[in-house]
């Protein structure tokens, strides 16, 4: 009987300590939104004007190619992209990593750097969703009826970006570069105390890793590079493309970034060996309230 209970309170201590995976509901992020997503193949001349209230959600997606709860996530926008309601772009894990050969270590930082604060975890493991800059969803778990249902009742929120438009344009020159061409008309309330940043992002549409372990095989948008080509609502800019992993399926996407102005600048991570260990503050505040307790104590 004594044997019995001792396994049961063993069997109920193993049932405590087990992971709980709850529902992270989706929590806003306080950096500015990020809007656009009209794009061209990098190897054909395109040209598109579009309403502001007609565009896709700007989806940023933190993922790798071990990580098999992604395959969910992925799989949830997928669906809803399918309904043109968003866009896409994918950021792999960079920084420490050894079984992801699609991850740069500038976009992981600027990952972290981004939305790092924010995040519930903190802990920079995906699978992390951001949606237009502004609202993160992190894990693959939901409360909604399915990852579809919140994917597309996110990626339907409005920014209330108003009447306004974007023109894009793209000519290549040869497979190495190309010209980049933009037109925005937005409400100058949209960027009062803040600096509009027009970027041009480089997808790559599809590349083949047989050996990633969560099964997909083929990875899609897989955001290859950010390229800054001013603040200014109009402009043109020349552009050069990284190499494809594989085929030849580069795309060029107009993003525009809309950055809070704030006077007290926020810390920003840099690469360094020990990423993952404690700062010294922590360690020094936590050392002080363990000699406080230990001082009490004494008297």
């Amino acid at each position: 009987m004594r044997r019995l209970i001792s396994l049961l309170a063993v069997a109920s201590l193993l049932v405590i300590s087990l992971p709980v995976h709850s529902a992270l509901p989706p929590a806003p992020v306080e950096h500015g939104m990020i809007f656009g997503g009209q794009w061209a193949h990098a190897n054909n001349t395109s040209a598109s004007v579009t309403n502001l209230t007609d565009l896709p959600a700007v989806v940023e997606v933190y993922t790798a190619t071990w990580c098999e709860n992604c395959v969910d996530v992925e799989h949830g926008l997928d669906d809803v992209q399918a309904e043109g309601a968003l866009q896409q772009y994918h950021i792999h894990r960079a920084v420490g990593e050894s079984q992801d050969p699609f991850g740069q270590e500038y976009l992981d930082y600027r990952w972290k750097n981004r939305y790092g604060a924010t995040s519930i975890t903190n802990g920079q493991q995906p699978p992390g969703v951001v949606f237009n800059g502004t609202m993160m969803k992190e894990g693959s778990v939901t409360d909604e009826a399915s990852l579809y249902v919140e994917f597309f009742n996110m990626a339907n929120q409005s920014l209330g970006l108003g009447d306004g438009s974007t023109s894009f344009s793209w000519t290549p020159n040869g497979t190495q570069s190309g010209t980049v061409t933009w037109a925005l008309t937005i409400d100058d309330s949209h960027l009062e105390n803040a600096t509009l940043e027009v970027t041009a992002w480089v997808v790559e549409a599809g590349a083949d890793f047989e050996e990633g372990t969560n099964g997909l095989g083929t990875y899609p948008h897989i955001l290859r590079d950010i390229v800054f080509l001013g603040e200014e609502r109009q402009g043109t800019a020349l552009i050069g493309l990284p190499e494809p992993f594989d085929g030849n399926d580069l795309e060029v996407h107009l993003i525009y970034q809309v950055i809070p102005i704030v006077e007290d600048e926020e810390e920003v991570i840099e690469p360094n060996e020990g990423e993952d260990t404690p700062s010294l503050s922590f360690v020094a505040t936590t050392a002080a309230i363990m000699m406080a307790v230990i001082s009490r104590r004494k008297h």
